[in-house]
């Protein structure tokens, strides 16, 4: 009797763990993979697999338990069917007509979905109470619609979870959280870049034939149900196998092999969830530490200083240039030619690179747009946890490169093509004294193309023009800094713009219309009388992919930087290794800018540079010197690789820009660990103590 009444879950957690073994072998075998696995590898990853997948389906289970529990004909004997209906139908009305219930404090949205479980619950409660000759077929029809949704959330789980690990390399992280947040872009930007109609015809019908495979096997469960004291002998084992699950859902993990490896053999469940729980992580609970005075001290020596804010001077008078800072969404050095990319993708920065000051050997802080924001912003290593502009509580009034040029008397402007509400943009940037030009600025006439991302960059490039041009009529000196759009999925842009059709959807296509983008700008630009008194800077936000074999891969991080003013700057190429948070501190110094400082970012040409990197996710920090990264990650683990450059097999590039990252085992070197955890240690620090405020 009792398996008969388990039968439902067994056939259900069979069809969860063969969608997810075929899931792990896509990934195992897809080309973003870049890791060989050996038979007993994949042994490995696959049966540690199957045991997270049979924890989170027993906690996945505990609604279906619940339904289960709840199914009786006694309930619609009389009294008791018609006392539990006036109960059902007077909460229905309690929620609909009470101004200030408990649900219409959480929102409409919540007060909705109440409304609707319950019109429901009545709707078919009243006809199983009023018809009792098809209960049974009312009761099957339900149990259908149960497994049904069980069915669809299981696939639509497993084609979620492939196209983010095609677009990302990895498991679920802090990026799906974040997409559940931005549910109108994300939704927008899956209709954009998939063919939703087949895609989702495909799910439903697979969802339908396994639902129906499942019900044929299983509803002779339901023609005779259990009684108390069999309920409660169920509900106890299922209990305590709960217990089990919850308390080593979290903790069954492989601690070995490469980073592939470990995302294959996770649960992209409890991956969500540990990002949802872990948003923010509190760097002096779960990373190494040391002295604080002494990791103060090393990250400020440096920098040449003992104290966090110091003067910076220059010998020279102050130049009150324009400053129009264009970060780019996901270039990667990759794709220039520079770098060694073989075909034309980027014809216009890879000219505009040759007349420029060329930072050829610098790298992101991080792989996401607000990491970058971050970098070139406040000028500060990357923190565990959200980026700083994404901490709505903490990120107001923080010492910027717009503070900077707005004491000197500068118009300070963000322009975004999109709506800068998304990833907190506008919160961080108006709280911290920037004007916001958005997609809520532009007029009908001003929109050519636009996707859910926002309006073409072409589009922004004229709207850029005309607020420089408003600024230098007001006669202020501006410093604007204008984030691209375009060069990111589903990469669409305006039809015969470029050589690549825009219905191709490719990533190349979104460089290359990037490129022509700034190209048209820097075309309109140089008709303007402000150009000649004008620094242009030309950075990547952050790459297009950060999967590899390691937690930091060297070059998912290597991205293109350029200071390009032709009357002002000579041409040169910069080689030693830089951060994205150097830039504008490079940029202030080529200004002469005497100012009171807070940045960790350094000019390069000062007399204390240091060549350094910082390159980092959510939780692993990594810093890069003396090709050595040092890796620190959450429960104090500490990770040292020797940088062993590649063979260049591509005659064609300038700079090889790919490395073999060489585990140290033993005696890593102490004194790039202890400046790792000072520098990680001290921006943590000053920044939970507003020490970077301005």
């Amino acid at each position: 009797m009792y398996l008969q009444k388990v039968k439902p879950f067994l056939y259900l957690g069979i069809f969860y763990l063969i969608v997810s073994f075929l899931l792990r072998l896509v990934f195992v075998f897809h080309p973003i993979t870049t890791a060989d696995f050996s038979f007993a590898e994949i042994l490995k990853v696959t049966s540690l697999g199957l045991v997270n997948d049979i924890l989170v389906f027993t906690i996945a289970s505990s609604f279906l338990a619940l339904y289960f529990l709840f199914l009786s004909n006694g309930k619609y004997q009389k009294p008791y069917g018609q006392i539990i209906l006036g109960v059902l139908v007077l909460a229905f009305i309690y929620i609909l007509a009470t101004p200030n219930n408990i649900f219409k404090q959480y929102g409409g949205g919540v007060v909705k979905i109440v409304l609707a479980f319950l019109g429901l619950k009545i709707l078919f409660f009243a006809l199983m109470l009023f018809l009792p000759k098809q209960r049974l077929k009312i009761r099957n029809s339900l149990y259908f619609t149960t497994l049904f949704l069980y069915v669809l959330l299981i696939i639509f789980n497993a084609v979620s979870e492939y196209f983010f690990y095609n677009e990302f390399g990895v498991r679920y992280n802090f990026i799906a959280v974040d997409y559940l947040i931005y549910t109108t872009e994300v939704i927008g930007n899956i209709m954009e870049s998939y063919p939703i109609i087949p895609l989702f015809t495909a799910i439903f019908v697979v969802t339908g034939l396994a639902t129906w495979w499942i019900y044929k096997k299983t509803k002779d469960s339901l023609l005779q149900l259990p009684n108390l004291v069999q309920k409660l002998t169920l509900v106890g084992v299922f209990a305590v196998l709960l217990g089990i699950s919850l308390s080593f859902a979290e903790k069954i993990n492989l601690k070995k092999g490469n980073i592939f490896q470990q995302e294959i053999a996770a649960n992209g469940m409890v991956k969500f969830y540990e990002a949802f729980s872990n948003n923010t992580l509190d760097f002096f609970t779960f990373y190494p530490t040391v002295d604080q005075k002494t990791a103060e001290k090393n990250t400020l020596f440096p920098l040449g200083t003992t104290t966090l804010n110091r003067t910076i001077t220059s010998d020279k008078p102050e130049l009150q240039k324009n400053v129009v800072l264009i970060s780019i969404e996901s270039l990667s050095a990759a794709y220039m030619k520079a770098y060694g990319y073989e075909e034309s993708v980027t014809p216009f920065l890879d000219q505009l690179a040759q007349k420029s000051l060329f930072f050829t050997n610098l790298y992101a802080t991080g792989n996401r747009t607000v990491r970058g924001l971050e970098a070139l912003t406040l000028c500060i290593p990357p923190t565990a946890g959200e980026s700083v502009i994404k901490r709505e509580k903490e990120n107001k009034n923080k010492f910027t490169t717009g503070s900077v040029f707005k004491s000197k008397g500068y118009s300070v402007k963000y322009l975004y093509g999109g709506y800068s509400y998304f990833d907190n943009m506008k919160d961080f940037y108006a709280g911290n004294g920037y004007e916001i030009v958005d997609r809520d600025n532009f007029t009908p006439e001003e929109i050519t193309f636009a996707n859910v991302w926002g309006v073409c960059d072409e589009d922004m490039a004229k709207k850029a023009i005309s607020e420089m041009n408003k600024d230098y009529k007001a006669g202020k000196p501006f410093f604007h800094h204008w984030m691209t759009v375009s060069n990111h999925r589903p990469f669409t842009y305006p039809e015969g713009k470029i050589d690549i059709p825009a219905d191709s959807k490719s990533r190349k296509g979104g460089v290359k219309y990037t490129d022509y983008s700034i190209m048209k700008f820097f075309e309109m630009a140089q008709k303007q009388p402000w150009f000649k008194n004008t620094v242009f800077v030309i950075v990547a936000d952050h790459c297009s992919s950060s999967a590899g074999k390691t937690e930091l891969p060297m070059d998912k991080y290597r991205i293109p930087a350029m200071i390009y003013s032709p009357e002002f700057v000579a041409p040169q190429k910069f080689s030693q290794v830089t951060s994205q948070i150097d830039v504008m501190p490079t940029v202030l110094g080529l200004l002469n800018f005497k100012y009171q400082s807070k940045f960790l970012g350094q000019d390069v040409f000062s007399k204390n540079f240091v060549p350094r990197a910082y390159i980092a996710t959510y939780q692993d920090l990594g810093f890069i010197k003396d090709n050595y990264l040092t890796v620190i990650s959450p429960t104090k683990n500490i990770k040292q690789y020797q940088l062993v450059q590649k063979p260049n097999t591509n005659t064609t590039t300038e700079f090889n820009i790919y490395y073999t990252e060489n585990l140290l085992q033993d005696n890593p070197r102490k004194d790039l660990v202890d400046q790792t955890i000072s520098n990680y240690q001290s921006t943590s620090f000053w920044l939970k103590n507003k020490m970077l405020d301005k």
